[in-house]
């Protein structure tokens, strides 16, 4: 593999095969370049402007003029924001060249250069005047949480432009948490883990183990209980109750757990330790077969934005924070490149169109933060200029009180290109499929490719060849819900399939069937018993009170699964009926011995649309499972 590390998120030395750098694949529109368009023009600065006008990024300038006491602007984490939003700005710049990106990110820096201690420490919440003391609460603090996000900002940085003055301020920093918390200093850990992964990943980038050592020592310490708990929460919430190597499932609040998994998968490739990467295999596994939803989305409970136990998947509740659905495409991704198992890339193209995308609005100015698979109650348009205190609510929103999506988002969507295809030796693998240009380094030479496609909208994807050293081979992803999927008009299963003697001039087809397809849930999920949901590609479908008629609604739906599917556009039509339920008698549980008393039942059609369009025309009622007509019992 040629030297030059890409200009990627995650870049393990020495791996057999690595991800596209994000210049190394130019969108021409389609879905995911029109999602990256809208980031590029709206969401970046849509995020800038927020934390300018809330005082966040102001949360810099005070601390360096020393003007520290009274009441500070945003929660003790608000500086994690400005620095996932600095980490898209770089990858913007390195994968576009725009200068409005660099120069925002340069007047970032230099307002967080200048709030930095002279011992490299970096917050704006803690040990300053009128503050806390540094590090006094670990649990709650996330003084190296931020400084975790510091350094992935850095790592952007670094990889995509070059060594900078935010480079060396996070230099500092890490320097000062290896003093601070190595085998000489505390024993502590961050009650919110992702110092673990910025270590890692910074130190793959300027080549000091020392760095990857000190990710190992908080992994290692992490799981003795050392974390004060939290009211009506236990020490699961911190992943602190069992080492990371004894977990057999991930649990507690999701993001915490899947930035601690992305950190330890780091740690095992970096130190060849194969214990800690198979205790990762596992969790991955047992937590996709039973605590992972339809969409791909994580997160069960709201108490503690957590998993819930196996096979508790409220669709109602789901709380599938998009900041979780980021997480695990991070863990599936560093997965993947240590094994090259197409189980993980399937798992984040689901993610991607059903958790990530479902995220911005079409204008990119306002977010889901959480993403339920059943909205009961149509809901209220937020204002344009209003913070949204909850998480939940059934639209989206243009700012929280605590706003980590946007920005998660924004970083995601900036580096999409990364996880897009990946190179081993002179093979290209192409994984997730989008129209664009390729320019891709391969160890013989250069190839370049055109791809054209509308998918997911309709499944074939057309590979030209453009210019190719001899030698080159071109692989691409067959989802695992292909049956029927054809290369060169030859089957093609899941998996991968090999478009062999390719040269310049040349080019393939991959055909992938993406007919809308009934899915049924598995028996234990007790919330969704008896019910179905549609998929069509890589996209789950819903149903939305919009689409349907006045006098129905949704929840008296029922579906027939033996009825034919028909392909509406990207969605799909479905049968249905519906019968009025009897009235109820005041005051009387909803429960009875017999039959429920129903009026007539009636037939119509309904229209299902992608979810992550769901709430796009205005606040609705939606669900992905509806109940199958008569089903009394666990649709098999």
């Amino acid at each position: 593999m040629p030297d030059k590390t890409p200009a990627a998120p995650v870049a393990p030395e020495g791996a057999a095969r690595r991800g596209l750098a994000v210049d190394e694949l130019r969108l021409d529109g389609g879905f995911w370049g029109r999602l990256q368009e809208t980031n590029t023009t709206a969401t970046l600065r849509h995020c800038l402007e927020w934390m300018e006008r809330l005082g966040w990024t102001a949360n810099f300038d005070r601390t360096a003029d020393g003007a520290t006491g009274g009441a500070r602007p945003g929660w003790q984490f608000s500086d994690s924001e400005v620095y996932k939003l600095m980490e898209a700005l770089a990858w913007e710049h390195g994968r576009t060249g725009s200068a409005w990106a660099d120069a925002a990110f340069t007047a970032l820096a230099e307002r967080v250069a200048a709030a930095q201690d002279a011992d490299g420490y970096l917050n704006t919440c803690y040990g300053h005047a009128g503050q806390a003391d540094r590090y006094a609460d670990l649990a709650s603090g996330h003084e190296l949480y931020c400084t975790g996000h510091l350094l992935q900002a850095a790592v952007a940085r670094l990889r995509a432009s070059g060594d900078d003055k935010l480079v060396e301020v996070a230099r500092r920093a890490a320097d000062h948490v290896c003093r601070e918390f190595g085998p000489e200093g505390r024993e502590g850990i961050c009650g919110h883990p992702e110092i673990e992964v910025g270590l890692a990943e910074f130190g793959r980038a300027l080549g000091e183990p020392r760095y990857t050592e000190q990710a190992r020592l908080f992994i290692e310490r992490r799981g003795r209980g050392t974390l004060p708990p939290i009211a009506l929460l236990d020490a699961a919430y911190f992943q602190d109750d069992l080492p990371v190597r004894e977990a057999d499932v991930w649990r507690g609040h999701a993001v915490r757990a899947l930035y601690l998994a992305a950190g330890a998968v780091d740690v095992a490739v970096d130190t060849g330790d194969a214990g800690l990467f198979a205790a990762v295999e596992r969790q991955w596994a047992r937590s996709v077969e039973r605590r992972t939803y339809l969409t791909g989305g994580m997160g069960s409970r709201h108490q503690d934005e957590g998993f819930g136990e196996d096979w508790e998947l409220p669709p109602d509740r789901a709380y599938c924070e998009t900041c979780a659905g980021v997480a695990s495409n991070m863990v599936s991704w560093r997965l993947f490149l240590a094994t090259g198992d197409v189980r993980y890339v399937d798992l984040m193209e689901r993610t991607f169109y059903n958790v990530i995308a479902a995220s911005p609005s079409e204008d990119g100015r306002a977010f889901f933060y959480a993403n339920p698979l059943h909205q009961r109650t149509a809901a209220n348009a937020m204002r344009p200029d209003e913070v949204n205190a909850r998480a939940e609510g059934g639209v989206r929103a243009p700012w929280f009180d605590v706003s980590c999506c946007p920005t998660n988002l924004a970083r995601t969507l900036a580096s999409w290109q990364s996880y897009a295809a990946a190179v081993e030796g002179d093979t290209l693998t192409l994984l997730q499929y989008a129209a664009g240009e390729l320019e891709v380094r391969l160890d013989s030479g250069t190839v370049r490719l055109r791809v054209d496609t509308e998918y997911p909208r309709t499944g074939a994807v057309r590979v030209a060849v453009l210019a190719a050293p001899d030698g080159f081979a071109l692989r691409l992803r067959v989802p695992h819900w292909a049956d029927g999927a054809t290369l060169d008009g030859r089957p093609a299963v899941p998996g991968w399939a090999l478009a062999a003697g390719l040269g310049s001039g040349s080019s393939t087809v991959l055909d992938l069937p993406v007919d809308p397809r009934w899915t049924r849930p598995d028996d234990r999920i007790d919330a969704v018993r008896g019910c179905a949901a549609v998929e069509r590609g890589p996209l789950v479908l819903c149903a939305e009170s919009t689409d349907l008629p006045p006098e129905w609604r949704l929840e008296d739906v029922r579906v027939d699964p033996a009825l034919p599917l028909a392909g509406t556009g990207d969605g799909a039509t479905v049968g249905i009926t519906a019968a009025a339920p009897a009235p109820a008698e005041p005051g009387r549980l909803p429960y009875g011995s017999g039959p429920q008393e129903t009026g007539a039942p009636v037939a119509g059609e309904l229209r299902l649309v992608p979810y992550h369009r769901w709430a796009r025309r205005g606040g609705s009622s939606m669900r992905v499972f509806l109940p199958v007509a008569g089903a009394v019992s666990p649709l098999r």
